[in-house]
């Protein structure tokens, strides 16, 4: 165990889940001819990402959750965690970094490997006090049909710059322990999670490996159990938390919320996206716990500070789990998880090769949705051209200032529903969207729920994926609209 202080600690924090949930009754009744003990795990509902997101996805959503309107020039280093990235040898922190039009002289680092890997890259940040960093877990855990983990398991990410100024939680002591303790783990060439036995796991693991590092960490922080108003312990197994809490001295009432009933268990993600929601609601001088567990465990221990009441974030995790449209398709989830096979027809083997030095010439626009706007006529344009596309102006490409369209208010201009195109979960809904700055651009939208599209639906936009390069395993992002309400 190892156990130092330092000064830096958290200074904002934002985080994301998915829209689309589904009813885990609609999981169980699915399977209840071959697993009918599934029925009773089936309460509440999972999130699940849509086929056009991924950790890097939710790692830009959470991240502009977290940053809102600030400034962006001052961090110097982007951390992703996940243990689901999109790519073996592409950097997903990069692309993360490029959509949030970051500073191209940050440092960018990627962690994985376990399911503590967030925690862990927040304790190891903490402890470095090097300057401002963004800090992001994402992660989306896929198990097999009719396992208990593809009921318990949901997706998402959470968000937090970290630095030596407005600390809204400070790091008042850690305690770190290795064991290789294999109570799942995926082969690298796997799909899904292979688990052990569930009470072994909690008996032998979570009952014995946290309580002793625990112990550590309190004592490091000089605080006893009893002090502790928020214990953070994410687990897919049910009441893990409150039986660890019990063990520790941990008043029950202190064990932080979840987020089972509506989100699911978001793998490497969870403990920052429990930590995101907690921080909503902490109060100056209280201490919050956080455990990381995974071959070993972190614990790592935080106060928040009177600044705390001053942060608040775009809309927070409550807001992201409140923006849910609930689905009972089962097999819509399993297709976009490519946990089935579908005969999409001839349309879908159409060839989506990216032209890889087109999208690096034009990184500048297409990452970050940058427009062109005119000083000389004000005109917005998207793409840039050499000249306005005003007729009365033409003024060149030097006279345009650069612009960001992620964040500027939009509406439905015009829009089609296809059900003809191939799209991967029809039908594909595409028309222009008129921004309220002047940009009109043809778009995809995404996430439209029973409540359809209209003429003037106000919209916002999201980083996704574009397409697939099926034949080369390469996914092109940009960004699409989606319907402000759910």
């Amino acid at each position: 165990m190892t156990s130092t202080q330092t000064a830096n600690g958290i200074t904002g924090y934002g985080g994301y889940v998915p829209r689309l949930r589904m009813q885990r009754a609609a999981i169980a009744a699915a399977h209840s001819w071959m697993a009918p003990g599934l029925r009773g795990l089936a309460k509440g509902q999972r999130a699940f990402c849509s086929w056009d997101e991924d950790s890097v996805t939710m790692a830009v959503e959470a991240a502009r959750d977290a940053l809102d309107s600030r400034a962006r020039d001052g961090i110097g280093s982007l951390v992703l965690a996940s243990t689901r990235p999109p790519f073996s040898d592409l950097q997903g922190a990069s692309i993360v970094a490029g959509a949030l039009d970051l500073r191209s002289d940050i440092a960018t680092l990627e962690v994985g490997q376990s399911q503590r890997a967030g925690v862990s890259a927040l304790l190891a940040q903490l402890r470095a006090s090097q300057g401002n960093t963004l800090l992001i877990a994402s992660d989306h855990p896929s198990a097999k049909p009719a396992s208990t983990q593809e009921v318990s398991y949901g997706a998402g990410a959470a968000a937090f710059t970290l630095g030596s100024e407005k600390v809204i939680a400070e790091l008042i002591g850690h305690a770190s322990q290795v064991n290789v303790f294999v109570d799942h783990f995926r082969a690298a060439d796997s799909q899904h999670d292979y688990y052990w036995e569930e009470r072994w796991i909690r008996d032998e693991g979570y009952a014995k490996i946290v309580p002793a590092t625990m112990k550590a960490a309190l004592a490091n922080a000089k605080v006893t159990a009893p002090e502790v108003q928020h214990f953070i312990l994410a687990s897919s197994l049910k009441d893990t938390a409150s039986m660890v809490a019990k063990r520790c001295g941990i008043e029950v009432t202190a064990v932080a919320d979840s987020l089972d009933s509506t989100c699911g268990y978001a793998g490497s993600a969870h403990p920052l996206l429990m930590l995101a929601h907690t921080l909503e609601k902490a109060k100056p001088g209280e201490v919050i716990v956080l455990v990381g567990f995974g071959q070993g465990c972190d614990v790592v221990v935080l106060r928040a500070t009177d600044a705390i009441t001053s942060f608040k974030p775009r809309r927070g995790v409550s807001g992201a789990v409140a923006d849910a449209q609930t689905h009972e398709a089962y097999l819509r989830m399993l297709s976009y998880d490519n946990g089935i096979d579908l005969e999409w027809g001839m349309r879908g083997e159409k060839q989506v090769k990216t032209a890889l030095t087109e999208q690096y010439r034009s990184a500048h626009q297409l990452a970050a949705f940058t427009a062109g706007k005119c000083t000389c006529c004000g005109a917005v344009q998207f793409p840039q051209l050499a000249y306005c596309v005003n007729p009365e102006c033409l003024a060149p490409s030097e006279k345009f200032t650069r612009t960001h369209l992620f964040d500027e208010p939009a509406q439905v201009f015009t829009y089609t529903a296809d059900w003809l195109s191939y799209h991967p979960s029809p039908p594909l809904y595409v028309g222009f969207v008129q921004f309220d700055i002047g940009a009109r651009l043809l778009m995809e939208v995404v996430d439209v729920g029973q409540q359809g599209l209209d003429v003037g639906t106000p919209l916002r936009m999201v980083f996704r994926v574009k397409d697939v390069d099926k034949a080369r395993g390469y996914p092109r992002y940009f960004w699409k609209a989606t319907p402000i309400s759910a």
